[in-house]
């Protein structure tokens, strides 16, 4: 009989202490953190049946109405066909919707629905906890600048 399969929180591993390479390496940190902001989000959008990009790609979608496919690509820093499937299931569960461009015949823009707009709501205050909670041992002000400090690496 097999063994069900084990799954490993990546945020428990331990590190080996005094080896001095991988805990100095920002990139390795970063990773580190975020599998365990990403963990707890997954976790707690899993009842709504949405993975974390499709729950960025909503709110990309809300603060950017009438975007084009391309223009969220960018926005989730994907390649442009990434895009489709991700769209395709958002439309499938009536969240959000592809309208074609007046303009431009070939082109769509992208709407959230009324029901995607709702559940926006929803999420975001889902994620800001989450956040929160992931975030718990740093006070307001190191969280303040954690945020300034990345904020400021992705956007140089």
């Amino acid at each position: 009989m097999a063994k069900p399969a084990q799954t490993v929180d990546a945020t428990s591993i331990p590190i080996p202490a005094g080896e001095g390479v991988l805990e100095d390496l920002i990139g390795y940190a970063l990773r580190r953190a975020q599998l365990k902001l990403f963990q707890n989000l997954i976790a707690r959008l899993s009842s709504y049946d949405l993975r974390p990009a499709q729950f960025s790609a909503l709110a990309i979608i809300d603060q950017n109405p009438g975007l084009m496919q391309a223009d969220l690509a960018r926005a989730l820093a994907i390649e442009p066909p990434q895009v489709v499937p991700l769209l395709n299931k958002l439309e499938e569960r009536t969240l959000a919707v592809r309208v074609r461009s007046k303009p431009d015949k070939r082109s769509y823009g992208i709407y959230l629905s009324k029901p995607g707009e709702a559940l926006l709501k929803e999420l975001k205050k889902i994620a800001c906890e989450s956040d929160r909670e992931a975030t718990a041992q740093l006070n307001e002000e190191e969280r303040e600048l954690l945020l300034k400090l990345l904020t400021k690496i992705y956007k140089e």
